[in-house]
């Protein structure tokens, strides 16, 4: 394969992986994954792709009814067109010619390449697609509405271009802004001129090198509500300084961040916090009194094998908190969670649902779940992700472990829902789940999903006798059990921020919801 036929990485990336032994189109598929992971979080486009407009401003008697609408309830149709067709009905009649230029722009550059592309360019239709998104950019008066440039990396590379734009929709005053660079060159620096934008709404990144604080100076986003920053290269102290320059910011999310995290969260608004397939190093939340959920998933361990520190403070109204990892430094307030200390100064009542992301495995950690339950003694709701352990450290923990580390208040008053995901039927996860149907004297449901069977040496069967095996000795008679197969992935689906920052959905973790 040519180095131009590749997706995204660039000839000089391909060569490089060449010299080093490494075949370049193992290197482009991995990006494509880390770009379907990208665009599988990135929120919703209000724009309707099936709607054909010129089908629809005839009816069968031939009488043009849609133009004799307002014009207020004609903008709102041209504004949930593709920017193609709205642009196209200026074409329909005088009436609807001043229409799409006094209509707030909603341009998605994916729906300008040839049907059939999805969000993948080819060489050939990516310089169409940049320059239809230039041409609409000078072109529509604004305001923009919303802006989604994903499928235009041939732009990236000309930092001017680049800049251009960015002018463009500071000056055109965007709302709803994704911005999301094709993998290779990965350090392609965003221009300072993108803290410069002061009406955004919503702001997502992705696949970028983003300026330094130094640009922050000055800066003020005083309508973004929310943040995504995805698979970004950037300075220590960014993320802060953006937080703090953002008043009514309510969610904030991060994914793939590989060079260590650091975060030292203070913020009158935020009221969900998402990080995501990124090494953490220190994640302090020091005082945040409106947040309702922290979420770290697949987020534990960092180089070296070291454990993550997370520090929570001052967040009284945290309502879900997950997936904890028993692998990385807990410190509530000012105590570290150590095994023996279980203390009111230790404790965070306000939590009621808790996911935890359990190595049955590993012994120590194993060890640290009985102090971690214990910090949050009102959990209503308990979720499991039992992650696969390659290289288990002694024999697992059973049931016997369980009933000796004394009791917990939630288990035994309190849990109500319990689930645990990627069952494999280990005997260190049959030992909790009996612990739980043994103690648990207020549970109402259980739901228990199997792993792939492809990637566990138990058949489904097998696990299943097993679950049913635990459940034969509940405490609470009023329990009911529910077991989901699985032909996911090995370790499960990735997380999806729309999931976690969907407040009309009571409980992020739950796979299946329960009023």
């Amino acid at each position: 394969m040519a180095e131009r036929e590749f997706a995204n990485v660039d000839p000089a990336t391909a060569a490089d992986a060449r010299r080093k032994g490494c075949d370049p189109r193992k290197l482009d598929q991995a990006a494509e994954n880390v770009l379907a992971y990208i665009y599988a979080t990135l929120p919703s486009f209000p724009v309707y792709p099936g709607t054909r407009l010129p089908a629809l401003a005839a009816s069968s008697d031939g009488v043009d009814r849609i133009s004799r609408l307002p014009d207020e309830p004609l903008r709102n149709i041209v504004a949930r067109l593709p920017v193609k067709d709205a642009a196209r009905t200026a074409v329909l009649s005088s009436r609807w010619r001043a229409l799409w230029p006094s209509t707030p722009l909603v341009l998605v550059d994916s729906f300008l390449l040839p049907k059939g592309q999805g969000f993948r360019p080819t060489p050939a239709s990516s310089p169409a697609v940049t320059a239809a998104v230039s041409d609409i950019l000078e072109a529509h008066p604004g305001p923009f509405r919303c802006i989604h440039l994903v499928c235009t990396q041939s732009a990236y590379r000309n930092q001017n271009q680049l800049a251009r734009w960015l002018q463009l929709l500071a000056a055109k005053a965007v709302q709803d802004l994704v911005l999301v660079n094709r993998p290779w060159p990965r350090d392609v620096p965003l221009p300072p001129t993108i803290f410069a934008i002061t009406t955004l709404t919503r702001l997502y990144v992705g696949l970028w090198k983003l300026p330094d604080t130094a640009a922050l100076r000055g800066a003020s986003f005083p309508h973004l509500r929310e943040l995504g920053l995805c698979c970004v290269e950037m300075e220590q102290g960014v993320v802060d300084s953006l937080v703090a320059r953002s008043p009514v910011l309510e969610v904030l999310n991060i994914l793939g961040c590989i060079n260590g995290l650091r975060l030292r969260l203070l913020s009158q608004s935020l009221r969900c916090l998402q990080i995501s397939c990124s090494k953490m190093e220190h994640i302090a939340v020091v005082k945040a009194p409106c947040l309702e959920r922290l979420i770290l998933f697949g987020s534990g361990k960092i180089d070296g094998g070291l454990c993550s520190r997370l520090k929570i403070g001052d967040v009284p109204k945290l309502h879900a908190f997950g997936y904890l990892d028993p692998g990385q430094v807990l410190q509530i307030r000012d105590t570290i969670i150590m095994p023996g200390i279980a203390s009111t100064s230790t404790m965070m009542r306000s939590v009621k649902i808790l996911s935890l992301n359990v190595r049955f495995g590993v012994r120590n950690e194993v060890k640290m779940v009985p102090n971690f339950l214990r910090c949050f003694p009102n959990a209503e709701r308990l979720h499991i992700l039992s992650e696969k352990c390659d290289k288990p450290t002694g024999n697992h923990l059973g049931l016997k472990f369980w009933e000796e580390s004394g009791p917990i208040e939630n288990v035994l008053s309190r849990i109500n829902v319990t689930s645990i995901r990627e069952f494999r039927g280990d005997p260190g996860e049959v030992g909790f789940l009996e612990f739980i149907f043994r103690n648990a004297l207020a549970l109402k449901t259980v739901s228990v999903s199997m792993a792939n069977p492809s990637f566990t040496p138990f058949s489904t069967e097998e696990a299943y006798a097993k679950v049913k095996y635990c459940y034969r000795n509940k405490a609470s008679k009023s329990c009911q059990m529910a077991v989901i197969g699985s032909t996911g992935p090995s370790g499960g689906e990735v997380w999806r921020f729309k999931d976690g920052a969907d407040f009309s959905f009571h409980d992020p973790f739950s796979q299946v919801e329960v009023r």
